[in-house]
């Protein structure tokens, strides 16, 4: 186990936003990251499955270069061939099912377009005295965002603190109760929210039962079903779309994406199906017209370029395959180990959170265990992000190869050993 070297940047002109570890990083490729001193990391973060292809792959960083040198940026206000080609390929080549798609930024923004298009469902199919729907149900454990819609959609206080009065609305429920979400829909609900695997709530998978039983109760009680994919889509679970690997069956009403669809470079998106609403044909991509939403930078020739690059690049190069089967190798890997300080392995695919047992070991006051342990990581060269206060994230680039999670995994099963 190689020990790097880590030590804080000043940054007093930056807001204390964000609890950093204390490192410095310059430079990027493939799998790996280096610090300003030098010192090499295998990144298992990869900007929080943000990275689907390691850092400055060619074909990425070549799009790039040359869409920047040609044209960077337009109004929406006008049509772009590479906005069109981006949405044409996510509906027909990922979705499967025909539908519109607005480009964001973010998977704040997109979760945001979500909130939006359930109210104005609400207001076209009210309730039987004319009022309008307006109530998500979401889940425990969620994360949506960090807007005020996002956080009011959030299943976790954490986020909330300080910031009310919250937008109304919003109600959260144990994932995988079904008989409690059933129980919950009331006359002024318009759609259920969910993650069909919570990622910053401590990688829980919704069931292939549950995901079920949420489409038929959408169904039954002219429900939106939205799917928040912003960590779990375009190949992070070894499908093009998460909910496919747990119940393919199912057809959502609306999903929202970002992260790894950009490989690095920032962009969101949300998709809205052209299923009928009404007995008059009205189709619910339609409740989103001129004026209705809106982005000044979403969408532009730059973003949709480089996602069409990491999109084409995942296809062809069949990264999906290569997720699934790196995803039974480590699980292999982790259970032959037989730790005691390792309570499970949760997941699908390259988005796994490895469970930790904090009575095997000391946490200094004050730490929530899976920081401490991910800080440890980084002192002897992986970077891997905690998800929650006893779960560790394992993200690695879809394109992973074995030797790198062969290394990676000694440094996790040194760190964990020393530890306990």
């Amino acid at each position: 186990m190689k020990t790097a070297s880590v030590r804080p940047f000043p940054m007093s002109h930056v807001l204390s936003t964000y609890a950093r570890f204390p490192v410095t990083l310059v430079r990027g490729e493939g799998s790996r990251v280096w610090d300003d001193a030098g010192k090499s990391y295998l990144d298992f973060c990869t900007g929080i499955a943000v990275c689907s292809l390691g850092h400055c792959p060619p074909r990425l960083v070549e799009a790039i270069r040359e869409q920047a040198g040609t044209l960077l940026h337009v109004s929406n206000l006008y049509f772009t061939p590479q906005q069109e080609e981006l949405a044409r390929v996510i509906v027909e080549d990922h979705v499967k099912i025909p539908g519109k798609v607005f480009f964001a930024n973010s998977g704040a923004e997109a979760n945001d377009g979500l909130i939006k298009t359930a109210r104005r469902f609400g207001h076209a199919k009210p309730q039987a005295d004319g009022a309008p729907r307006y109530e998500v149900l979401s889940f425990t454990k969620s994360f949506h965002g960090r807007t005020l819609g996002g956080i009011s959609a959030t299943g976790q206080d954490k986020v909330k603190e300080g910031f009310d009065p919250l937008p109304q609305g919003f109600r959260h429920l144990p994932l995988n109760d079904l008989a409690a979400l059933e129980a919950a829909i009331a006359p002024e609900t318009a759609a259920i929210l969910l993650e069909p695997v919570q990622g910053e709530g401590g990688v829980n998978v919704a069931t292939p039962e549950f995901l079920r039983g949420v489409a038929a109760l959408c169904k039954k009680h002219d429900l939106l079903l939205l799917l928040d994919e912003v960590q779990t889509g375009f190949g992070r679970c070894g499908q093009a779309m998460a909910w496919r690997a747990l119940a393919a069956e199912i057809e959502p009403d609306a999903i929202s994406w970002a992260k790894g669809m950009g490989g690095g470079f920032p962009i969101g998106a949300f998709w809205l199906s052209d299923r009928a609403i009404d007995d008059a044909g009205k189709a619910l991509s339609s409740l989103m017209g001129p004026g209705s939403h809106g982005t000044t930078y979403g969408g532009n020739p730059l973003a949709c370029t480089a996602s069409l690059a990491v999109l084409a690049e995942i296809a062809e190069k069949d990264l999906n395959s290569n997720v699934l089967r790196q995803e039974q190798r480590i699980r292999e890997q982790i259970a032959s180990w037989e730790l005691p300080v390792i309570t499970e392995v949760r997941g699908i695919g390259l988005l796994l959170g490895v469970g930790i047992d904090a009575t095997k070991f000391a946490v200094p006051e004050g730490k929530l265990p899976a920081a401490f342990v991910c800080g440890k990581m980084l002192e002897a060269g992986l970077l891997v992000p905690p998800a929650g206060p006893d779960t560790i994230r394992l993200l690695p680039p879809l394109n992973v190869s074995d030797a790198e999670i062969d290394e990676a995994l000694s440094t996790f099963k040194a760190v964990l050993s020393s530890l306990s």
